[in-house]
């Protein structure tokens, strides 16, 4: 079950590669949950609280994994509503999505509230802004939402993958990945507003993705991840277009 050598094998290698490309996608909305939560610690910490965010989704995947039979008896139904059969996983699902929805929410609402100028004065003196969360708050936040995520994760890595060595290989790659690119992201999100609005509309579309499955009504995330890219595109470009009228304006002046 734990062979290494399984890694090796032209079979095992494959899986692992797609396993560990499947598992960056899915952490895709993960990622983008911890770039937008730290934004509301004090900026001394934030990296700290991503870093630690992260690992404790790894530590969470990896404790899954080691608890199969457990984990695969949470697709068994529990019980029935109006002719839906709700499981275990249907539940964490629901709770987590209905979460992600109304923190999505909560945070568009925060954005179109605060002043711009407060924003600012709390980034410029290492302060949290207005309405920042503390420290152990925002990482319980974190680790709720890593519960749902790394459930999905680990159902679909038991899918794809048979040993439990090439499971945790990839894991271990994607949760890389996500250390690589949060502080990155991160940042990026906390410079460009539109960004986060963005990135706030892509979670409740992933929290209503995962509402939809908890009721065993499944969408592909590939609708998703298009529309969120062409958006992106599209507000890359605005960003451009806006940059080259004001330096037009600043060469005028």
């Amino acid at each position: 079950m734990f062979d290494p050598r399984v890694l090796f094998s032209a079979e095992g290698l494959a899986s692992l590669v797609s396993l560990a490309v499947m598992e960056v996608v899915l952490g895709i909305d993960n990622i983008i949950f911890v770039a937008i939560l730290s934004q509301k610690v004090a900026a001394p910490k934030r990296k700290r609280v991503r870093r630690l965010g992260i690992s404790l989704a790894l530590i969470l995947r990896i404790g899954l994994l080691l608890t199969l039979s457990w984990i695969m008896s949470l697709t068994r139904p529990l019980f029935h509503v109006a002719g839906n059969a709700f499981s275990g996983r249907d539940l964490v699902l629901l709770v987590g999505g209905l979460f992600l929805m109304a923190k999505s929410t909560h945070e568009l609402h925060d954005r179109m509230e605060e002043a711009a100028g407060e924003d600012d004065q709390g980034d410029k003196d290492g302060s949290p802004a207005r309405g920042s969360a503390g420290f152990l708050s925002t990482l319980v936040q974190i680790l709720l939402l890593d519960i749902v995520f790394s459930l999905d994760s680990v159902i679909t890595a038991v899918g794809m993958a048979r040993a439990v060595v090439i499971m945790i290989a990839a894991m271990v790659i994607a949760v890389g990945v996500m250390l690589i690119f949060a502080d990155a992201i991160s940042e990026f999100i906390g410079r460009h507003p539109t960004m986060k609005v963005l990135a706030l509309s892509f979670l409740m579309l992933i929290g209503f993705l995962l509402v939809a499955d908890a009721f065993g009504k499944h969408i592909d995330r590939g609708y998703v991840y298009f529309a969120m890219g062409f958006a992106l595109a599209v507000e890359l470009y605005n960003m451009r277009t806006r940059k080259k009228v004001r330096a037009r304006h600043k060469g005028k002046a």
